[in-house]
């Protein structure tokens, strides 16, 4: 029987990153994209009950950055009715704080979220930019990112993803859990996946070397491959 998977998309950037993965899953999941909520407020409750409504039980939740991490509050809040986890570069904090210091610094989110404000269309340029360092073609990918970017991309979304922690999320959650990171991640330091391997022993986490925070599109295939092997070991 073919597993269902809904992925949620970063913030900015909408859903076309996630296609070509979402395309290489074709002939052992059914995926879907679920757009994220339009964010009018930084409120993680009213945000996870609109995706609880729109998301069936019983299927993989997986999604990258702000949709990784929405997607692991979504399946701790479903336990046994979520049949598996899937994050891509998405941290347990997005900010830094003392007792998680694997993050981006406060200072940068803030000088990021007032450029925003001021000029939300170079910043996202910036974005797309630091999304895609570290890749073998950062500016190819940057360039791509752009061209198909049709996301949520208000403030009270970057809001949001400065209020978020999944850590007790993640310990929470009994069902299989893959986390990747990458390498040469911008935004998500490597140091996050043994951090979150420590926090919680039961999950499986990859680190993909020499590949961007954007890993899903340039390594789709790759990608597709770590999942379809967790899944075949786990389940």
């Amino acid at each position: 029987m073919t597993a269902s998977m809904i992925l949620l998309p970063g913030w900015g950037l909408g859903s076309a990153p996630l296609v070509p993965m979402a395309e290489a899953l074709d002939e052992h999941f059914q995926v879907r994209i679920e757009a994220l909520p339009a964010f009018e407020h930084a409120d993680i409750e009213r945000c996870l009950d609109v995706l609880d409504t729109r998301i069936p039980r019983g299927v993989w939740l997986g999604g990258w950055s702000l949709g990784g991490m929405l997607a692991t509050l979504l399946a701790a809040r479903r336990g046994a009715d979520c049949a598996g986890l899937l994050t891509l570069a998405s941290n347990a904090r997005f900010i830094a704080d003392e007792a998680w210091p694997m993050a981006m610094p406060a200072a940068t989110f803030t000088a990021f979220r007032n450029a925003y404000a001021q000029n939300s269309t170079a910043t996202l340029k910036r974005f797309a930019m630091l999304c895609s360092q570290g890749a073998s073609d950062a500016r190819g990918l940057s360039r791509h990112l752009l061209a198909q970017a049709t996301g949520v991309d208000s403030l009270a979304g970057l809001d949001l993803l400065a209020t978020l922690d999944t850590r007790a999320a993640l310990q929470q959650f009994t069902g299989p859990q893959l986390h990747l990171f990458a390498g040469a991640d911008a935004m998500v330091p490597e140091s996050a996946a043994a951090a979150i391997q420590a926090l919680q022993p039961a999950a499986e986490v990859q680190v993909l070397r020499g590949a961007s925070h954007a890993f899903m599109l340039e390594q789709a295939h790759e990608v597709a491959a770590s999942l379809l092997r967790f899944r075949e070991i786990r389940t």
